[in-house]
């Protein structure tokens, strides 16, 4: 990687001038004049506190990715990004630290302008001395994050304090753009006689609208700084109303919610439905003082949950294997009996979003797979991908004599009530999960996985053996969240790209080589708009689903939420793009304390 650095002016000859904003796939719903984002209320009162739960341990103040430990809850707070994403549009992007970018013609060369008054927490400017520093030291504090950016930079070029060219090896994609909403920016002067990337608990200095005010091993509390630079920014205006932020941590769900309906924290986000249903009769839900609700949230789409075969193994070589016990998994019963009826199948890669591959390709489909024809299943061209639906009361026979038969098909003989290949040996599995709570819905699935003859068993593993699998591709089958970020470009080739099929690298679970795919992914990544990008992800997803690489599970659903009644909202419905609690955007920074609610409530 070669970073070009002049520390003099140059003449930007040629440069296209600067917008306030970016999109590579629309036009920008809002204009240079914009004050406000619609999801968030300008004149929101500032004050109060609001606290939360977290499952993380208070272990690490870094804001490193590549330590190994997990960053406090809360702590992308303290820090700003170049550009942040809107959540009310599929994929525009404003500036927040930039205050200016623009794209050249030939979209090569990204031009990016710090805002003027940008400043870290003590005073001193912040300047494009800071971004440089911040690529160049990725190797200590992410080194995923920088394997992915050296794959596409060619050279950063530093034209003045304020001035920085990225020039692309290729062209710009709407995927680059993203990471530029999550590259973090750090402070240079702060870390002379520090290491950036090593665990810990000193506060660090930051450039965000909160800092940490105090912390043990149990919590931590985030205060607002009433001097942040950037809070009457556009982007800002009616955001981070809150005086203080606190994260108390709770290592098991059920007593994090037992101490919310005690009023120990101020919302929950419950994602286990069974309890959604069950445990939330209580006398504050009857009298209104808590509140339940939903959201959808179109952010993450696909597959929430996903069983990924592991290719590396010899059993799964074959895809009438995986075909066989992806039939297996009676979804309906599941849903039935598990999940109250509330789930829907991911059958796609894309669920939940106009990506989605549904009935026969179309010709523009058919024409970018032709190509790869030879390599590909007739199916991928003749039929739509759909799975048989049971009708979720006892075993479902006829997908489980399907699946027996393709058994078969692929050499598998049942002797004496197991499968066993032509050496003898008999057909033995192990599902790794590192959720408890999935024991529920992986026990159910190896019972029906006996009757075909297979023998499999559950391991269940904490998160440091966890990481341990997964790099060193340890399992045969791994339960894990696969949900993609909407639009989904970018993360196509972690997901599903031969690059990343290596071990440790990505999130390539299955290890996934197929031309046709990494071809399809580099269209997608390419596609000028999102018309293109669409018929080209309709077609990557006919490949995927008919290479039978996962067990989809359901797809992202509805957000289900409760909170105390003391809280003014914006209408954020609009903020489809991002989660109630999650991402860096997020829609509860828009919340404000209600001092009357907040009274009554007390009383």
């Amino acid at each position: 990687m070669l970073t070009v650095l002049f520390l003099a002016s140059t003449c930007l000859a040629g440069q296209p001038p600067y917008q306030h904003g970016i999109s590579l796939l629309h036009d920008l719903k809002y204009p240079s004049n914009f004050t406000h984002f619609d999801y968030a209320n300008p004149f929101a009162p500032r004050g109060g506190n609001l606290t939360l739960a977290t499952t993380s341990p208070i272990r690490n103040f870094s804001g490193a990715w590549g330590t190994g430990v997990s960053n406090a809850a809360g702590l992308e707070r303290t820090f700003d990004r170049l550009f942040t994403r809107s959540a009310d549009e599929q994929s525009a992007l404003y500036g927040l630290l930039a205050d200016g970018v623009a794209l050249s013609s030939d979209r090569k060369s990204l031009y990016i302008r710090l805002h003027e008054a940008a400043r870290w927490n003590d005073g001193v400017r912040l300047t494009t001395s800071d971004v440089l520093f911040s690529y160049d030291t990725m190797d200590a504090t992410s080194l995923a994050g920088k394997i992915y950016l050296e794959q596409w930079i060619e050279s950063f070029e530093i034209v003045n304090a304020r001035e920085l060219v990225i020039h692309h090896r290729d062209v710009f994609t709407h995927s680059n753009l993203l990471a530029l909403t999550t590259f973090p920016v750090r402070p240079a002067h702060y870390y002379a006689d520090r290491d950036p990337g090593e665990q810990t608990l000193e506060p660090p200095l930051g450039s965000g609208p909160y800092r940490i005010a105090g912390f043990d091993q149990n919590h931590v509390v985030y205060e607002r700084m009433d001097d942040y630079w950037a809070r009457d920014l556009p982007v800002n205006r009616g955001r981070y109303n809150f005086d203080t932020i606190r994260y108390d941590v709770y290592r098991d769900a059920t007593v994090a919610r037992e101490a919310f309906r005690k009023g120990l924290f101020d919302l929950f986000l419950e994602t286990d439905i069974r309890y959604w249903h069950s445990s939330y009769d209580i006398p504050a839900l009857d009298e209104g003082r808590v509140l339940k609700d939903t959201r959808i949230v179109s952010r993450y789409i696909g597959q929430e949950l996903a069983l990924v075969f592991n290719l590396d193994r010899e059993m799964f070589h074959d895809p009438r294997v995986r075909e066989a016990l992806t039939l297996a998994f009676d979804f309906e019963w599941q849903n039935r009996v598990l999940q109250h009826d509330s789930q829907n199948r991911a059958l796609s890669y894309f669920a939940g979003s106009s990506l989605a591959a549904i009935g026969l390709p179309t010709e523009e489909e058919i024409t970018l797979l032709a190509p790869w024809r030879d390599q590909l299943p007739e199916r991928v061209f003749t039929e739509p991908f759909q799975l048989p639906m049971s009708t979720g009361r006892g075993p479902h026979w006829p997908a489980l004599q399907r699946a027996y038969y393709l058994l078969a098909e692929a050499g598998w003989t049942y002797v004496n009530g197991r499968l066993q290949d032509e050496h003898g040996q008999p057909f033995e599995l192990e599902i790794v999960t590192q959720h408890t709570w999935a024991r529920r819905l992986l026990l159910p699935y190896i019972k029906s996985l006996e009757i075909l003859g297979i023998d499999a068993n559950l391991r269940l593993l904490e998160s440091v053996h966890a990481f341990k699998y997964k790099r060193q591709r340890s399992y045969d089958m791994y339960l894990r969240g696969h949900e993609l970020v909407n639009p989904p470009m970018g993360g196509l080739h972690t997901y599903f790209g031969s690059v990343n099929a290596v071990q440790g690298m990505g999130g390539n679970l299955a290890g996934i080589r197929s031309p046709a795919v990494d071809a399809l992914i580099e269209l997608a990544q390419s596609a000028p708009d999102m018309e293109s990008a669409t018929i080209v992800c309709r077609a990557l997803d006919r490949v995927l689903l008919w290479g039978f690489y996962h067990i989809p599970l359901n797809m992202p659903n509805e957000e289900r939420f409760l909170y105390w009644d003391k809280f003014g909202r914006p209408d954020d419905s609009a903020a489809i793009y991002e989660y109630l609690t999650d991402g860096l955007a997020r829609v509860i920074d828009s919340w404000w304390l209600d001092d009357i609610k907040s009274e009554s409530l007390a009383q």
